[in-house]
């Protein structure tokens, strides 16, 4: 069976749905969902600079938890762009939280220097966001397909001309003039992550089998505070930051403040200081988690502010009203992913990759909080506005199809990225994770895994959320980002380079709003 559209877009989370709709104008529009992603689970919000609040700012925020790896123009487009893809939310008919005046409440998160997180639900932005936009998606022309992409169509010139997606038996290719991936990132790569099972690198698979090159692969971000429930494996429920933002400390065994005199922030730093943090504490005291008190913040505050954390915490028979809650580090968000532009284009022609998949350099070495919401919203913008003005022609050669493989050991394979390339690393350690993955095959999580670990090996040395004890500086003559292709051998190898696309060129020099 064969259908066409003009673009297929692969992820049904915000930033596909994002995507979709900015094209339902233009294009005729497939969109892929193999189940919701990431996007109903965050609870934080949706950062964004409005009011009194100034872009400049929060550029300045998002460059410092990325630890001077950012691309300085991409996060210019992100801050700049972000008021105003909030404010078409709402237009789509997002309800967020408000003040009693009616102006929206914004909150403080991990890395931010001021209030600018608006969120709904108290804690269920994530859902609120994708409710809305499903509602809009459903007023559209978008064509929705429910089933798994297990391949790609590729012409003998090299374009990316369409995918193969598998609907319980069946499966049909669907062509089309681009194909936009935008499939979250890797969190079941990793034992236990704050993604659902269905987010596990496809796209990251996907991609690299039609030839596109990763960058950035080493920074995963760990958030410092998932819900310890006894499992060790498998989606753990989050603790948004903003319970920190209220006025909750983090505190180890002997109920120590663990944050404090570490950073200037204490326990609102960046996510990766704080999640190395708690990792050193757990190491030195040989616990499986720390806790979070929030005994005194308001039990009113709490109530309003954060039921699906109230309600996590009852499933495992404590009141976060009265008593410290466990918390540990999980794997959380990727941000390295397939190379792009600033308006989604990878080195493959008619291939886009936006969302968490992606890596405009919008993130750096380390993702500030609430940037994620905002980054779908506004990439896939930028992605949808770059097709409806330029939409590949269609190649008719002879295509033939990239099927991904499969997996026989998955288990296994996340067992080794979690302990060999978790919050800390070595290069030992890496080494045998390489040489481990190497007899793991050349399916999709080997491969997510593979890419992963070549580039943490090769970058030696620390910052964000990648930390080597083997050398724990900031080494300033390795301003190289890591690229990965997939070598001759179906598996992924790394190498340094210092001018890549555009999106990822660097620049001193920030920008003056007039």
């Amino acid at each position: 069976m064969t259908r066409a559209a003009d673009v297929v877009v692969i992820g049904s989370g915000v930033a596909g749905l994002s995507t979709a709709l900015g094209l339902a104008a233009t294009r005729s529009v497939i969109l892929l969902s193999a189940g919701d992603g990431s996007t109903p689970w965050a609870q934080g919000g949706i950062s964004a600079a409005y009011g009194d609040d100034d872009p400049l700012d929060h550029w300045h925020d998002t460059e410092v938890a990325g630890a001077g790896f950012c691309d300085p123009r991409t996060v210019r487009a992100l801050v700049e762009e972000g008021p105003q893809r909030l404010a078409e939310l709402i237009a789509h008919g997002a309800r967020f939280d408000r003040n009693g005046d009616g102006s929206l409440s914004r909150t403080l998160e991990g890395g931010h220097g001021r209030p600018r997180v608006v969120h709904a639900g108290g804690d269920a932005t994530g859902a609120e966001v994708h409710r809305a936009l499903l509602a809009a998606l459903q007023r559209s022309s978008v064509q929705t397909v429910t089933g798994r992409t297990v391949g790609l169509l590729q012409s003998e010139s090299g374009s990316v001309v369409g995918v193969l997606v598998e609907t319980g038996t069946e499966r049909t290719q669907i062509e089309a003039r681009a194909v936009v991936l935008a499939t979250g990132g890797i969190g079941n790569a990793y034992l236990a992550s704050t993604n659902p099972a269905s987010v596990r690198g496809d796209g990251i698979a996907l991609a690299l089998r039609a030839g596109a090159s990763l960058v950035d692969m080493e920074f995963v971000q760990f958030h410092p505070t998932a819900l310890h429930t006894g499992e060790t494996s498998g989606q753990l429920p989050l603790v948004t930051e903003a319970v920190r933002g209220e006025g909750a400390v983090l505190r180890d065994a002997h109920g120590r403040r663990i944050m404090a005199g570490r950073h200037p922030r204490a326990d609102l730093a960046p996510r990766d200081v704080v999640a190395r943090a708690i990792e050193a504490t757990m190491r030195r005291d040989g616990s499986d988690h720390v806790w979070l008190d929030a005994t005194d913040v308001a039990p009113d505050v709490l109530r309003k502010r954060f039921p699906t954390v109230l309600a996590s915490c009852a499933r495992i028979g404590v009141d976060l009203l009265s008593e410290q809650i466990p918390v540990a580090p999980a794997e959380h968000f990727l941000c390295g992913g397939v190379r792009t532009d600033r308006n989604g284009a990878t080195d493959v022609p008619g291939l886009y990759a936006v969302g968490e998949v992606a890596a405009t350099g919008v993130h750096g070495a380390n993702r500030l909080a609430s940037n994620s919401l905002l980054e779908g919203l506004v990439f896939g913008r930028r992605v949808a506005t770059a097709l409806t003005l330029d939409l590949p022609a269609r190649d008719l050669g002879r295509v033939r199809e990239l099927v991904l493989g499969e997996d026989p050991r998955p288990e296994r394979i996340r067992t080794i990225l979690s302990r060999y390339a978790g919050i800390r690393r070595d290069g030992a350690g890496l080494n045998a994770a390489a040489d481990e993955l190497d007899a793991m095959g050349t399916g999709p999580l080997a491969t997510v895994a593979r890419a992963v670990v070549v580039a943490a090996t090769t970058r030696q040395d620390s910052r964000g959320c990648h930390w080597r004890s083997d050398h724990p500086q900031t080494d300033e003559r390795w301003d190289e980002h890591i690229v990965v292709r997939l070598g001759r051998e179906g598996r992924p190898t790394a190498l340094l380079e210092q001018n890549l696309l555009p999106s990822l060129e660097t620049s001193a020099q920030p920008w003056t709003l007039r």
